[in-house]
């Protein structure tokens, strides 16, 4: 089973010396689509004093930091980056998935994807990042380059890559549309500049030969999401996939940590991967999917 390869340490992002929390708030502020006003009655302070804060005439304590980018739901990584551009030392740590203690996160995890067989998911970072997967993954990389399986693998590249599945997507259009709005409410969201990047990379990517036009693709239909359809050596499969986080995390790398578990949208797709499952065992061999 090749549940989880983690010797991983998901990198940092840190402020240059030249930001200041106030820089920073006003930013995430904006993000938010929050006034000054607005910001000071949720955090019940005075506009004059965020007013302050922002403009560097105040300094905040360590408290007030918190307190705002709590008021702003600020990502754990850019709560640490406020605290260090405010002089404070980062208050969550970021710890490799290797390090002892998080030894049950991770046993998690295995749980999670191991259980989720005969059905595909994995694991990734916040950039997309494959950090485990489950056997079941393997019929949907057939005819991937091996190129992109090689460490570290970004599942959004491997999906809409010209040498990756791209043209194996039934309904490529649709997916890659979907692809994209998720990678921009993301990063509306963290304001990451290695996702924006990423996101304009996937948008310059030529559809694949022979793509179904746009306006004839009947992803719509009677589905309850857009599914992901691919042909594969064991059929044509169709999916809708299911996002897990881990509830409170006080550790930067398990509130970075998201497991994408796909579902069969159809009776096909369940019996297929059933099938295939049952083959594999009876082989004796289990799918390397991916190595992160």
């Amino acid at each position: 089973m090749n549940t989880l390869s983690l010797a991983q340490t998901i990198p940092s992002n840190r402020p240059t010396a030249s930001r200041t929390v106030g820089d920073l708030l006003r930013e995430w502020r904006q993000r938010r689509r929050m006034s000054q006003l607005l910001l000071a009655a949720e955090a019940d302070i005075s506009t004059r004093h965020l007013s302050f804060v922002e403009s560097g005439r105040a300094v905040p304590s360590r408290e007030m930091v918190m307190h705002l980018a709590e008021r702003l739901d600020v990502p754990l990584r850019a709560r640490n980056a406020l605290l260090i551009a405010a002089g404070y030392a980062p208050l969550f740590r970021e710890r490799p998935l290797t390090d002892p203690q998080l030894a049950a996160a991770r046993e998690a995890v295995e749980l999670v994807l191991k259980g989720h067989e005969p059905y595909p998911a994995l694991a990734i970072d916040r950039h997309w990042t494959i950090v485990a997967a489950n056997n079941a993954l393997a019929p949907l990389l057939a005819g991937a380059s091996p190129e992109l399986l090689k460490p570290p693998v970004n599942a959004m590249r491997l999906s809409l890559h010209p040498e990756g599945i791209a043209a194996s997507i039934v309904n490529w259009h649709a997916w890659r549309a979907h692809a994209l709005s998720r990678l921009q409410r993301q990063i509306d969201v963290s304001g990451d500049d290695t996702l924006s990047a990423l996101r304009d990379e996937l948008a310059a990517y030529p559809a694949p030969p022979g793509a179904q036009a746009a306006d004839h693709d009947d992803t719509a239909g009677n589905q309850i999401a857009v599914p992901l359809r691919l042909r594969t050596p064991i059929g044509v499969l169709s999916f809708f996939s299911t996002t897990t986080v881990f509830g409170t995390p006080v550790d930067v790398t398990l509130s970075e940590l998201a497991i994408e578990a796909f579902f069969p949208a159809d009776q096909e797709t369940a019996a297929a991967l059933r099938e295939f499952a049952a083959s594999q065992r009876a082989e004796g061999q289990g799918s390397e999917a991916v190595k992160p």
